[in-house]
């Protein structure tokens, strides 16, 4: 019976490429679904064989844990030569993104606030 071993929503190619290599290295047999069009079904990376599901999700798991070391010491690097974006970056980059953003948040706080003012007021 096939397992789900990787869900592919919001995984960079790269990693998914990199899953994909490190199966074919152990010779571990898997399919891939893609995700659906609209984003209903996720698309993943199944194992076909039950008995080599635990193998590749150790597998997995230590493929993960290095690329999570390695970005961690490519922002650790970052931070040492001060070359991490800057809040200012990101607005001059992309400042249409950052008002929608600010632009949300005060909707969401406006509507969360709101009530107690109008407690506040008798309403």
């Amino acid at each position: 019976m096939t397992r789900l071993l990787m869900n592919l929503r919001g995984v960079p190619e790269d990693e998914a490429a990199d899953v994909r290599e490190l199966l074919d290295e152990h010779a571990l047999a898997y399919y891939e679904t893609p995700p659906n069009r609209w984003g209903i079904s996720m698309g993943g990376i199944w194992i076909k064989e039950e008995e080599d599901y635990e193998q590749a999700r150790r597998l997995l798991d230590d493929y993960q844990a290095e690329r999570l070391e390695a970005a961690r010491a490519a922002e650790a690097e970052r931070r040492r030569t001060g070359t991490q974006d800057t809040f200012a970056q990101v607005v001059r980059r992309n400042p249409a993104r950052v008002i929608l953003y600010i632009a949300i948040v005060s909707v969401l706080l406006y509507f969360s606030i709101r009530p107690f003012f109008d407690l506040a007021h008798g309403g």
